[in-house]
């Protein structure tokens, strides 16, 4: 019996010219958009990624097969040297699935095509490094959070100008209560909130989505996020302007004016730095840690610890994929205790055990 030659079926792909190459990346990158978004990814990470691949693309002018570790050291240490470290991690991540990517379904064709064979430029030497809490956002202990709180409003009536104190006051409290985005508390109006609805009301908070579309959910104002907005705005929100029941008046106003004479809107920077200020005065062991966004995640540790089911605190939050909001709320979810305590019950009563 004689050995069949094996001819391979595939077409030649040498590339020779500028285009074809071009075309080729081109194909590589819409079937890597294809991948992650059949995988269930988000437009926007996936947009991200793209972002990612096109810059350092058109950094390195060459094809990114084509990239050495050396290439990327410059990349990271020259070229980017001024970027916070967490930044730098969120495109090195975008970068090394998009190699791996390539390394799984093209090593071969790359090589075929241009006689490079692929391979990550990304090692354990040059990968940037995030920070832990870039990663991972850690909310303080309730306790620690009341304490916050109770001095900062205990400050209102002593401030030399309280309404800005009450106004940052009431919008952080609100965020550690029901979780709304620092940005959605800004675009916020009086008239967004329906008393009528539900048992508790609701609250119509907006935002911009991916690619500047609008985003709108209504939240129940659950958790005391009632009585604190009743009280704000029956009380305090008065104190800016006398335009509380006139369309479009911002729930939480700035000290500056408009030309009609009415109350501008607060800014995210606003809030952001009002907060870091309490923090610091009030709770210093949490100063970089506690920001707006990680109110978010206190909410929902908190309604998670409290039964608040996970699909329900995904929709409070206006998260559209629930593996995010198990990051939220994983900090309060004791499956491996429980586990660790059941095998313990089970270890105790196999080996004759009776309480």
């Amino acid at each position: 019996m004689s050995l069949a030659v094996v001819r391979d079926m595939r077409p030649e792909l040498r590339l020779s010219t500028p285009e074809e190459v071009a075309d080729f990346e081109q194909d590589l990158l819409s079937e890597f958009v294809l991948a992650r978004a059949s995988a269930g990814t988000g437009d926007g990470t996936v947009s991200s990624d793209v972002t990612v691949i096109v810059e350092v693309r058109s950094w390195f002018g060459r094809p990114l097969w084509e990239m050495e570790p050396r290439d990327l050291d410059r990349f990271f240490g020259e070229y980017q040297k001024g970027l916070e470290s967490a930044t730098k991690a969120r495109k090195a991540q975008s970068l090394s699935i998009y190699f791996e990517f390539l390394e799984l379904r093209h090593k071969p064709a790359i090589h075929a095509a241009t006689g490079y064979v692929v391979e990550s430029p990304l090692d354990e030497i040059n990968r940037p490094r995030g920070s832990a809490l870039s990663r991972l956002r850690i909310p303080p202990p309730a306790r620690q959070l009341d304490h916050l709180f109770t001095a900062w409003r205990d400050e209102i009536p002593k401030a030399r100008k309280p309404l800005p104190v009450v106004r940052s006051y009431t919008a952080m409290r609100l965020a550690s209560l029901i979780g709304p985005r620092v940005s959605e508390l800004c675009l916020a109006n009086v008239d967004d909130i329906h008393w009528e609805l539900g048992q508790f009301g609701k609250i119509l908070l907006r935002g911009k989505g991916i690619r500047g579309k609008k985003k709108e959910r209504l939240v129940p104002l659950i958790n005391g996020s009632r009585q604190l907005l009743e009280w704000w705005i029956d009380g305090p929100r008065w104190e800016y302007d006398d335009r509380v029941n006139e369309p479009g008046a911002p729930l939480f106003p700035s000290e500056r004016r408009a030309a009609d004479g009415g109350s501008l809107r607060a800014d995210t920077d606003t809030l952001r730095l009002h907060l870091k200020q309490k923090v610091a005065l009030y709770l210093p062991s949490q100063v970089g840690n506690l920001t707006p966004h990680t109110m978010r995640h206190f909410a929902a540790s908190e309604l998670y610890r409290q039964g608040v089911d996970v699909v329900a605190i995904q929709e409070l939050l206006g998260h559209k994929w629930i593996s995010t909001t198990m990051i939220y709320v994983h900090v309060n979810q004791t499956h491996i205790e429980d586990a660790w305590v059941r095998a313990g019950q089970r270890a105790h009563e196999r080996f004759g055990g009776t309480s």
